[in-house]
């Protein structure tokens, strides 16, 4: 079996689990008939080293130039395939293989660069994170995200999460949370943001028509409600606060001195990982020395949201200082639909104790 069929058969189950009958289809079809004639399958056959969904993730590639055509609306016999729509397998295999012919011109350079996007609901573990980390230190908050990409989760305190009877953030927010909850609620706080800032190698602002576009095609094209929330976080986006910069050079020189007054939350999903193992040594580094420089007055919380090869979903992980308490938080699936916590009510002593010995 070639790299790109295996791959494409390991991704249709991927997004299967995911939620995603449609995708998980249509990467189903194409590992059966892989590889399609023409020059953007023959780029992919040739693609140097890992081509999976931890690699290059040439599927969703593919797949994301795909669904970019048909929300430009350039090609209807791809779109008439596409949801809403339910064509035959043999009808929508025909049209994918025909807009690669078509459109190649657009595939070739599309895929050139990895997917990009913002999952806005992977939020609720920043929301439910930076309420219990208010709650310990009212103080307004400095946000520093990495691998932030269009930036949408760095407005998480525009956000609302609706959960067991509680609601966190404003009462007119544009975008409302409702992961699936399991276990006790975070404190509602005070949460207020001072400053954001995020790090990306290639970031996108959504108020460019093209990266709009990058932020919305590698969405799931039977997922309308992704689409809608997406569209809807970046509406409400502030511009100008991802900066172009590898996020461990920019970590250094937002960790450089503690701002006194200030919370200073670190945080990130479903990027650390794909960092080499001396750029997470680095920063793993940068932010203990930043760690022990902390205080009551200028506290550094570092709050994850990764794969740690655990089951089911990533987990929610939390480094606070003074101190150097270290917690997990909780688990969440990869897209943000459910939420199973189990940290403390409160980040006062007792509770920290009560969890470090129960680990």
């Amino acid at each position: 079996m070639s790299r790109m069929r295996a791959a494409l058969a390991d991704q249709s189950r991927h997004c299967a689990a995911l939620g995603s009958p449609f995708m998980g289809r249509l990467m189903a079809l194409l590992s059966e008939a892989w590889p399609l004639p023409g020059a953007v399958a023959e780029r992919l056959e040739a693609w140097p080293g890992e081509v999976g969904a931890r690699a290059a993730a040439l599927p969703l590639r593919f797949a994301g130039g795909l669904h970019a055509l048909v929300l430009q609306g350039r090609d209807d016999a791809l779109a008439a395939a596409y949801p809403p729509h339910a064509d035959s397998d043999a009808a929508l295999l025909d049209a994918v293989a025909g807009a690669a012919r078509r459109h190649e011109a657009f595939l070739l350079d599309w895929i050139q660069s990895p997917p990009q996007t913002n999952e806005v609901r992977r939020a609720a573990a920043l929301i439910a994170g930076a309420h219990l980390l208010a709650d310990r230190f009212p103080l307004p908050i400095r946000l520093s995200e990495l691998g932030a990409s269009g930036g949408l989760n760095l407005g998480f305190d525009g956000f609302a999460m609706e959960v067991a009877g509680r609601r966190y953030g404003p009462a007119d927010a544009g975008v409302v949370l409702r992961p699936d909850w399991d276990g006790p609620l975070p404190p509602a706080a005070d949460v207020a943001v001072a400053e954001r800032r995020g790090a990306d190698l290639a970031p996108l602002e959504p108020a460019r028509p093209e990266d709009a576009l990058r932020l919305t095609a590698y969405l799931w094209p039977d997922q309308a409600d992704r689409l809608e929330r997406t569209r809807a976080a970046m509406a409400l986006r502030a511009p100008g606060i991802v900066d172009r910069a590898d996020a461990i050079d920019w970590l250094e020189d937002r960790l450089a001195a503690p701002r006194p007054g200030h919370l200073h939350i670190l945080f990130h999903s479903i990027a650390w990982q794909y960092f080499p193992p001396e750029t997470q040594a680095r920063g793993r580094r940068l932010i203990e020395a930043a760690g022990a420089r902390a205080s009551e007055d200028a506290p550094l919380a570092w709050l994850s949201m990764e794969s740690d090869g655990g089951d089911p979903g990533a987990r929610i992980g939390l480094r606070l200082w003074p101190g150097d308490l270290e917690l997990t938080l909780g688990r969440i699936d990869f897209h943000g639909r459910w939420v199973r916590w189990t940290g403390p009510e409160r980040l006062d002593g007792a509770a920290a104790a009560s969890i470090l010995s129960a680990e």
